[in-house]
């Protein structure tokens, strides 16, 4: 005789009333994702935003004009996909340079070909991890400046993002680390020049401390320096925050 399942008396009620509760989830989750889709007034009709750094902001960029991998894979990419997404109406244009290993006196030596002539309306710079060591401090302050001058003339109505650089060693913070203490003199160098051009300052130092108690310093950034996925997303986060309280 073939298998009869025994009949539960109680699953046609159950089952009517799961059914309405997990509809009213679906619509309220749905509202709550619906209602964590941040406004970027900044980013105008036809608006030309442009990244530009180091090898975060590279994120192993395509060099060449094919959509897949022209922004990288970084925070960059996170923001332009949800923009992208959000405004296709708008027209916006994303745009990455970050190079590898860049310091400051690196784009200073490129700014006119990879920044200048992109004519873009929105400039996000995130340049000091490489310059510690290597570029004293009043070079880094005056080049870093000049650049923002320069471009401001170009430019009146450019907006700026600023990005600190961070440091993330895997054992913790320490008071004799040299390059801690360094990359914090230029998270102040850069918090200077914010307030002087008037540029968002997405602050990443506190974000990442913060993200540690959750998870171990690998977790968010592999090599005290380099993000991973889940480290860019949050300085994507934090970028879209950041610009989202200062251009309203």
């Amino acid at each position: 005789m073939p298998y009869q399942p025994i009949p539960n008396k109680t699953a046609g009620p159950r089952r009517n009333f799961i059914l309405p509760v997990l509809g009213a989830l679906a619509i309220i989750t749905g509202a709550a994702r619906a209602a964590e889709v941040t406004d970027l007034p900044v980013f105008k009709q036809n608006a030309r935003i442009l990244f530009q750094g180091d090898s975060i902001t590279d994120g192993n960029r395509g060099r060449n004009a094919d959509p897949n991998h022209i922004l990288g894979h970084g925070y960059c990419f996170i923001i332009a996909a949800k923009y992208g997404a959000q405004y296709p109406e708008r027209n916006l244009t994303f745009m990455n340079r970050g190079c590898s290993g860049n310091k400051v006196t690196d784009l200073a030596g490129r700014w006119q070909k990879d920044t200048l002539d992109l004519k873009p309306d929105v400039l996000s710079i995130m340049i000091g991890i490489n310059d510690s060591g290597n570029i004293p401090l009043d070079q880094y302050e005056q080049t870093y400046d000049k650049l923002l001058a320069d471009t401001k003339t170009t430019n009146p109505d450019i907006r700026f993002v600023l990005i600190e650089p961070f440091y993330l060693p895997k054992d913790g913070h320490k008071d004799n680390d040299a390059r801690d203490q360094d990359v914090k003199q230029r998270q102040a160098i850069v918090a200077k020049l914010a307030t002087k051009h008037q540029a968002a300052l997405v602050k990443l130092q506190q974000i990442f401390d913060d993200a540690c108690k959750q998870a171990p310093a690998t977790y968010w950034v592999w090599d005290a320096v380099h993000p991973t996925y889940s480290g860019h997303q949050l300085m994507a986060n934090a970028w879209i925050k950041a610009v989202g309280e200062f251009y309203k």
